[in-house]
């Protein structure tokens, strides 16, 4: 079993920071691909932005030049610092992780950036 663990959405102003975090335990040998999605209200999932073992990233246009995704290899976690957040970045935010050849999700948070 693969367990995601994310922590650090809530209510932002426009303008504002966020930083999320998503843990990754379990039978996580072999891991490679971790990163965000997020669906926003009546909204299909779409990626945000994606990390790779080896430090690639790849990033939603809308989200290049405010967000940056990192990862700590050593403790399985990765991070998703946003900036310059936007109402239209309202959203539930995924984590997930690939694992060999099977995707994990966690629960999700909520980001909701609102004056």
């Amino acid at each position: 079993q693969v367990q995601l663990v994310e922590s650090g959405g809530g209510l932002v102003q426009p303008g504002g920071s966020l930083r999320l975090s998503c843990a990754v335990s379990g039978n996580i040998f072999g891991i490679n691909t971790m990163g965000w999605y997020r669906a926003a209200p009546g909204k299909e999932r779409e990626l945000a932005a994606v990390i790779n073992s080896g430090g690639s990233t790849n990033y939603a246009d809308s989200v290049k030049g405010r967000f940056t995704i990192s990862r700590d290899n050593a403790k399985n976690t990765v991070f998703l610092q946003m900036n310059s957040l936007k109402p239209e970045d309202t959203a539930v935010y995924y984590c997930t992780a690939r694992v060999l050849l099977r995707q994990y999700w966690g629960q999700g948070t909520q980001v909701t950036v609102s004056s």
